[in-house]
């Protein structure tokens, strides 16, 4: 994987760079939609393609180990030509959704031991065979085994949780190094800086993950229940240490607004769920704030859903169509929505990379911020 900086803005950390990786290149900053189980929610592939212009997706480990397993997955040649993706995807390692499962997991030295949510069987993630997993997938990019700490964490315990986080590394990193892919093009290996909300934490994990000399770096650990303004914080607080030359994921973050402050923070990558989730139930971002479908002020609006959007649905359906296929409660309703947020989060980061390499990135961010965040 290669990555170059084209422009930075002034007065801001902000850049515009691109990434290249053997199934494509990917111009940053990018925003990637989450297909956890090998699927954008509601979204066809070629949506993807041409009309949103997704240039990278994710896809979740622990989803993907458990379903449809990777027996299948191998068969099929890996993830890739398994859901007809041939653009670049990267793979979570699956240590979030393990987290999550607090009364069904054990953290050990060894690894996580947790239940499957499907059929209550029992697993065990190691750094080790998170990095198998992810070979077999064949994710472009893999990501490290690491604990997530709450975001309202105690200093003890997010202090021992980095510790458990740094000697999974050291163990994944190694074993990464001494494996290779299976179909025949490279696979990246991201580590994740954690430390919660504490910056001599986050300055000692962005300090050991610089150290390894990854081909880019992971924020994780933010958006989980801190303030907003702690998680710009972090971010500030890492990306001061983590090496420039190298791309910044910023994990599960977030909205509109957060993704923008996130560039400006020197950011490169990042993912969330809200576009299509938060779309799934109604709820559309624009360039003119936020409106929520099942209101009752779009029934006889028969205007554009978005005038000039970034999407062909924008221009296609009305406001008021939509509301009815939400109070309908037609599956139509969802697909809509999540290729209109999908394609208005890629507009996003797009419009950004214009602005950064203009130059006035600054000043249209802060007016952006304003118009993202409205209630219409």
């Amino acid at each position: 994987m290669d990555f170059k900086i084209e422009a930075t803005a002034p007065y801001t950390s902000a850049r515009a760079g691109e990434i290249t990786t053997d199934h494509g290149k990917i111009p940053t900053p990018i925003f990637m939609p989450v297909g956890t189980v090998g699927s954008v929610k509601a979204v066809h592939m070629k949506e993807l393609r041409d009309d949103i212009d997704a240039k990278i997706i994710l896809g979740n480990t622990y989803h993907l180990y458990l379903r449809p397993g990777l027996d299948v997955l191998r068969k099929a040649g890996g993830l890739h030509k398994f859901n007809s993706w041939e653009r670049p995807i990267l793979t979570d390692s699956g240590g979030f959704q393990v987290f999550s499962l607090s009364a069904n997991r054990k953290l050990k030295e060894e690894g996580a031991w947790f239940r499957s949510h499907i059929d209550g069987s029992k697993h065990l993630f190691t750094p080790e065979n998170v990095v198998d997993i992810q070979r077999v997938i064949g994710a472009d990019i893999m990501m490290a085994l690491d604990e997530c700490a709450p975001g309202t964490a105690d200093y003890d315990y997010a202090k021992k949780s980095l510790g458990l986080t740094h000697r999974w590394l050291a163990r994944g990193w190694k074993h990464y190094n001494e494996t290779e892919g299976l179909y025949g093009y490279k696979q990246a290996y991201f580590p994740i800086v954690q430390g919660c909300v504490y910056p001599d934490l986050r300055r000692e994990s962005a300090k050991f993950i610089s150290d390894l000399g990854a081909e880019g770096n992971a924020i994780g650990g933010l958006a989980v229940g801190e303030p907003t303004e702690k998680m710009y914080e972090m971010i500030e607080v890492v990306n001061d240490i983590l090496p420039s030359d190298k791309p910044r994921y910023l994990m599960g973050v977030g909205t509109p607004a957060n993704i923008l402050e996130a560039i400006d923070r020197g950011v490169d990558m990042m993912d969330c769920v809200m576009p299509t989730r938060n779309g799934r139930n109604g709820m559309l971002f624009t360039r003119n704030g936020i409106m929520n479908m099942r209101n009752k002020k779009w029934a006889d609006d028969f205007s554009p859903l978005d005038p000039g959007g970034a999407s062909i649905v924008d221009e296609t359906y009305s406001k008021a169509y939509v509301r009815h296929l939400f109070i309908s409660q037609e599956i139509l309703a969802m697909q809509i929505a999540s290729v209109h947020n999908l394609a208005f989060y890629l507009w996003l980061v797009r419009e950004a990379r214009k602005h950064i390499i203009a130059g006035d990135f600054k000043s249209w961010k802060e007016e952006m911020v304003v118009n993202v965040t409205r209630r219409l």
